[in-house]
């Protein structure tokens, strides 16, 4: 393969990595907080921008001491990200219930109807400076960087002769991931503020529903990993 068509290959397992299941329920989690798909992408691009950082300070130790990720680390770092999910996703759930997500009865026409409602007007509901709004994104592309498939495009190294050129592989792999992440988190942002000015209810319920996800998601890689693949044994 020649030299173009390895950093080819870069870019494009770099925009897949970032359509892994974990990272996407992970970014989720910060998007559906905001109402403008503007901040939306700053979050895909800050969570890119960690995962990239990551993989160059691995990727130099890598090539520099010429050795590899040893598997009980490897399998420790994915645990972790089971972990963060865990970690987000009952943060979500905890905002939902603290903004008093519930439902209103009333009646028409003698009809008794209940209506979905959350406070997200109350003074909790306060938006993040845009460098701040960053920061938890970032540590989190941090922790994916170090976990589940960037191990493996480490593996892919091996096969590169130079130096030089693999850390221009890993800085292509990650801007592959930053793009990728930027993308679905502007067209999930777009989403999200469309639903939270027109489909209030439909909004709060997806916040519950990727909250619920993120925290059993989390859970099953603690367990999986833990036990199946027999990190705690």
């Amino acid at each position: 393969m020649t030299p173009l068509a390895t950093l080819g290959l870069g870019l494009l397992l770099g925009l897949k990595h970032a359509f892994d299941s974990d990272h996407l329920i992970a970014v989720s989690t910060f998007v559906t907080r905001e109402r403008s798909p503007w901040r939306a992408l700053w979050i895909g691009l800050s969570w890119g921008l960690g995962h990239t950082v990551t993989l160059l300070v691995v990727g130099l130790a890598v090539l520099g001491l010429h050795k590899q990720i040893p598997p009980p680390l490897g399998l420790s770092l994915e645990c972790l990200v089971g972990v963060v999910l865990m970690a987000l996703g009952l943060a979500t759930l905890y905002d939902c219930w603290r903004k008093q997500l519930h439902t209103h009865r009333h009646a028409h026409m003698g009809t008794v109807h209940a209506h979905f409602h959350a406070h997200v007007d109350s003074p909790a509901h306060q938006h993040s400076h845009p460098l701040r709004l960053g920061l938890k994104p970032i540590l989190i592309g941090m922790v994916h960087g170090l976990a589940g498939s960037a191990a493996l495009m480490l593996l892919i190294l091996a096969a590169i002769p130079s130096p030089a050129l693999g850390l221009v592989y890993i800085a292509i792999f990650g801007c592959g991931s930053i793009v990728g992440m930027g993308l679905v988190s502007l067209l999930m942002g777009l989403f999200f503020s469309l639903a939270t000015d027109r489909l209030h209810a439909l909004h709060q319920g997806l916040r519950l529903a990727i909250g619920t996800l993120s925290t059993v998601c989390g859970a099953w890689m603690v367990v999986e990993i833990g036990f199946v693949q027999g990190l705690f044994l």
